[in-house]
C-alpha cells in the first residue's frame, strides 16, 4: 500500500469514485469521496463515501448491510478520481439492482455475440442463396437427424479433447460443436434472442456470486 500516494484534495474537496466487482469488472456505482472518508476507507477496508445531499459521510452498507470490502484502490494520472474494487454484498443501488447502471440507453454488443450472429445469419442466408457443395446447405437439406447426429459426434470430441488437455484441439471442437448448435437452432427456428432471454432469467446474482444451473435455475 503507497500511503504517500494520495488524491489531491487541496485542489479539489471532493473526488468522483468509481466502484467495480473485482471479480466480473462489473461498474457497480459513482459515489464522491473527500478527505475524511477516504481516510475512513484506508482504516475499515470498506467503502466510505460523503453525501453531498445530505451533507455527510455515508458508510456504503452500514443500514442495508451491502457493504463494499474493498480489495483494491487506483487513484488516476491527475489524482482527483478513484478506481475502487470491492467484494460487494447484496445490491450495490438503493433500488435493489446489483449495478447503478441498469438503465440501457444503447445496447451493448459485445464481439463474441457478433460472430455468433453472423454466424446465425449465414446460416440463414444459405436458405435463400444456396451455395454449391456448402456443408450448411448439406446440413439443414439432411434434417434434424443428421445435425442431431453431428452434434453427438462433436460433443464427444470435446470430451476427448478435453481429457487429453490439448487447448487447440478443444477450441476447435467447441468450435465446431457451437457451429452445429447453431445450425439446429436455426433449422428449429430456435433464435439466439430467445437463448439469451432464457440465459437472462435463470441468471441470478447473489452478490457478486453467479449461481449455475441447480434444478433448472442458473
Amino acid at each position: 500500500m503507497k500511503l504517500d500516494l494520495k488524491p489531491d484534495f487541496e485542489k479539489q474537496e471532493l473526488i468522483p469514485a468509481i466502484i467495480q466487482d473485482f471479480q466480473t469488472k462489473e461498474v457497480l456505482m459513482l459515489a464522491y469521496v473527500n478527505e475524511e472518508s477516504y481516510k475512513e476507507m484506508l482504516r475499515t477496508k470498506q467503502t466510505c463515501f460523503y453525501s453531498r445531499s445530505r451533507k455527510k459521510l455515508w458508510k456504503k452498507g452500514e443500514t442495508s448491510g451491502n457493504i463494499q470490502e474493498i480489495k483494491g484502490m487506483y487513484l488516476d494520472c491527475d489524482k482527483d478520481t478513484l478506481l475502487i474494487y470491492v467484494k460487494q454484498t447484496g445490491g450495490a443501488c438503493h433500488t435493489g439492482e446489483y449495478s447503478c447502471f441498469f438503465n440501457e440507453i444503447i445496447p451493448y454488443q459485445d464481439k463474441e455475440k457478433e460472430i455468433l450472429e453472423e454466424m446465425y445469419a449465414t446460416i440463414q442466408d444459405r436458405v435463400a442463396n444456396p451455395m454449391e457443395k456448402s456443408y450448411t446447405n448439406y446440413l439443414l437439406a439432411e434434417g434434424v437427424d443428421k445435425i442431431c447426429k453431428k452434434i453427438g459426434e462433436e460433443a464427444s470430441e470435446t470430451i476427448i479433447a478435453a481429457k487429453n488437455e490439448d487447448k487447440d484441439e478443444l477450441i476447435g471442437e467447441i468450435s465446431d460443436l457451437v457451429y452445429h448448435t447453431l445450425v439446429l437452432m436455426f433449422y428449429r427456428k430456435v433464435t439466439l434472442t430467445e437463448i439469451e432471454e432464457k440465459l437472462k432469467q435463470r441468471h441470478q446474482k447473489q452478490g457478486n456470486k453467479k449461481e449455475f444451473y441447480q434444478k433448472g435455475e442458473y
